[in-house]
């Protein structure tokens, strides 16, 4: 969304993001510009980080180390890809060596994004009832587990499609793999979700 020209990499004219443009001031030595950055993502890291380990305290010191290797990587810094590619790729390492070491627990509390691929249902202004309300934390409770039963990869490439709105080149960058092979994770995860919860969209109608 934020683009502009950086003056001069090198010689050679690059239109970054606004984020890259920070973390090239940070580089530079400007400790402001590495708050400005932490403070804009320190929470969708956390978010996701969270969706993929199913743990809160994991996900906060995970997503703490995150920003600290953002921070010591600050003098070999290269926007190369966009910044939020770069930072999720971190994101995703450390979410899944804390899954392949155990550190991943039950979710304690409940996803606050409903799942939908069929059009969202929110054009009514009536409040839900009681009972309207329960349903709906059935159905988010449903969309969680199912979400958190996917193989490691798929679950992070999920969230990364569905909630953080990633392209399959920035996927694919964080995942360390080609676009095709995100394509496929994603189609046979969605395969999997849509069976998963295809009573629910029987349910529904």
């Amino acid at each position: 969304m934020w683009k502009r020209v950086d003056k001069d990499m090198g010689g050679v004219a690059a239109t970054l993001d606004y984020d890259a443009e920070l973390m090239i001031r940070v580089r530079e030595g400007d400790g402001a510009c590495f708050g400005q950055l932490l403070e804009k993502h320190r929470a969708p890291v956390i978010r996701f980080l969270y969706r993929m380990v199913q743990n809160q305290a994991v996900a906060e010191e995970l997503a703490q180390e995150v920003f600290l290797r953002v921070y010591r990587s600050r003098s070999t810094y290269e926007p190369t890809a966009k910044f939020t590619t770069w930072l999720f790729r971190i994101a995703t390492h450390l979410a899944l060596n804390a899954l392949r070491d155990g550190k991943n627990q039950r979710l304690e509390t409940r996803l606050e994004e409903e799942w939908s691929e069929a059009p969202a249902c929110q054009v009514s202004d009536a409040r839900p009832s009681a009972e309207q309300a329960l349903m709906r934390q059935d159905r988010l409770e449903e969309v969680r587990r199912a979400v958190a039963g996917l193989p490691e990869k798929q679950r992070a490439a999920v969230l990364m499609h569905k909630y953080e709105e990633m392209e399959y080149s920035q996927i694919a960058r964080a995942l360390n793999c080609s676009e095709s092979a995100v394509k496929s994770l994603l189609f046979r995860a969605y395969e999997t979700l849509r069976a998963r919860l295809a009573h629910m969209a029987s349910v529904q109608g």
